[in-house]
């Protein structure tokens, strides 16, 4: 299992919550065992819970695979913008046949920029949710590019999580402002090689507005990019250009100066400053995620996790399928050997004589006499197991659901797959499915009492 992020363990968490909202609560008796034998407050034992839940579920893989999506996602938004960027250059200067009118190019390069920005703006300060189209196609994206039904889960509590700490708007903020970064930039490159490789004249054309209005105009645009060194036309420059292109190098450079000028301080800088302080208010804002143990489907999980007594007898129907078995008890320190048996008969006399530092922990043929030893394995793991199963009896889903979870209790585990009583004969064919049941679970096994391995840790 990878190493999650903190965000990604509040939303895996999150996600869990609204799948027992939705569909009942899930089968958790050892996902409640591991998260109260962790130790720690109820957010941190809820947030053990719904993780080990997660894995178990195959959430967690869901999570890694829409993750995949995701970059996916914003890599062709990515591709796009760079295209859209390059495209409002190519629309600005033409194919350089005709002169440039120089504010109508402005208006091509920066109109709908400056329109989105002014909208996004006003929306995060009266909404703040402006933007979340942008934010809905990526997540649909997103979705679709994952190609795993589980998937499907975690966007809407992806939503409700950030929605619930207001962490939607700056997470928006990035994503709609980096991907006008791109656009911005990918139109400054290709304005600078279009002025680089082609020979661009400038002109502005008025009916109504006067030579005065322009001169002002491209002087108060053109202040802010002078302070950065980009050059300003000269008034005389700026009244020519109203009668046709001029000819003269010095006003074609002084115009395309301006006019990257202008692309830089009202289009790219603004986009920039605003990705940056989404990302800062982003950062801060995950910093402050907590568990709300107000929501729906907390309240109940209290008793359960932080129990005021201990509370025997089983009720739940054992797990829909087997997994793969990691010993939980490799953080705590395991220590002496134990043997315990699987609803045996009373045709066989049990237990057999046992060395003196083995100890027996009975025959588990009850819901609470399992509950009372998975207890007991979760605080005291042995360093040594081995489990005694009957092979007369069918390798059913619930006895190997119980074998896999006394197995994760231990350090290391054996089955003893026990001899019929006299006069009896295994069933070849059952002998044959405990056998491959006991390989799927990785776990070694023989048809005779492993006492010199149990007493001594090796054969």
């Amino acid at each position: 299992m990878t190493e999650l992020t903190p965000l990604q363990n509040f939303w895996l968490t999150e996600t869990v919550r609204l799948r027992e909202e939705h569909a009942g609560a899930l089968e958790d008796l050892e996902a409640n065992r591991l998260a109260r034998s962790a130790g720690g407050d109820l957010p941190s034992r809820i947030q053990r819970r719904a993780l080990w839940l997660a894995e178990r579920d195959g959430l967690t893989a869901a999570l890694n695979h829409w993750l995949q999506g995701a970059r996916l996602a914003l890599i062709v938004l990515a591709v796009l913008a760079v295209v859209s960027g390059a495209g409002l250059a190519f629309a600005a200067l033409g194919n350089g046949q005709t002169p440039v009118n120089v504010f109508w190019a402005l208006g091509s390069l920066l109109g709908l920029n400056l329109i989105l920005l002014l909208s996004w703006a006003l929306g995060l300060m009266f909404a703040g949710e402006h933007g979340a189209s942008l934010g809905r196609l990526w997540l649909w994206l997103s979705e679709k590019l994952a190609r795993d039904a589980k998937a499907a889960q975690l966007a809407p509590a992806l939503l409700l999580l950030l929605q619930r700490h207001k962490l939607n708007r700056w997470a928006i903020g990035v994503l709609v402002n980096t991907l006008w970064l791109l656009a911005m930039l990918s139109a400054l490159a290709i304005l600078l090689t279009l002025m680089a490789t082609r020979r661009y004249g400038f002109v502005w054309e008025t009916t109504l507005l006067g030579a005065d209005t322009f001169v002002a105009m491209t002087q108060a645009l053109g202040a802010l990019p002078a302070m950065l060194g980009f050059n300003v036309p000269t008034v005389d420059m700026i009244r020519a250009s109203g009668d046709g292109a001029l000819n003269i190098e010095s006003a074609r450079q002084a115009w395309a100066t301006w006019l990257v000028g202008v692309l830089v301080v009202y289009g790219v800088f603004p986009r920039l400053l605003l990705a940056l302080f989404c990302r800062w208010r982003w950062t801060s804002g995950q910093a402050r995620l907590r568990i709300d143990l107000n929501l729906p489907g907390y309240a109940q999980l209290r008793e359960r996790l932080m129990p005021t007594s201990e509370r025997l007898g089983i009720s739940d129907a054992a797990p829909a399928q087997l997994h793969k078995i990691e010993s939980a008890s490799r953080d705590l320190q395991s220590n002496g050997a134990l043997l315990v048996a699987i609803e045996l008969d009373d045709q066989r006399p049990w237990p057999p004589p046992l060395p003196n530092n083995v100890s027996n922990a009975g025959v588990l043929d009850s819901r609470e006499s399992r509950h009372k030893l998975l207890e007991q394995l979760s605080r005291f793991p042995p360093e040594r197991l081995v489990i005694a199963c009957d092979p007369r009896r069918s390798p059913d889903r619930g006895s190997l659901a119980l074998i896999a979870e006394l197995a994760r209790n231990a350090a290391a585990t054996r089955v003893w797959l026990l001899q019929a009583p006299s006069g009896e004969a295994l069933d070849a064919a059952r002998l044959g499915d405990w056998h491959l049941a006991l390989q799927q679970l990785q776990l070694p096994f023989a048809d005779c009492a492993p006492m010199n391995w149990l007493e001594t840790g090796h054969d």
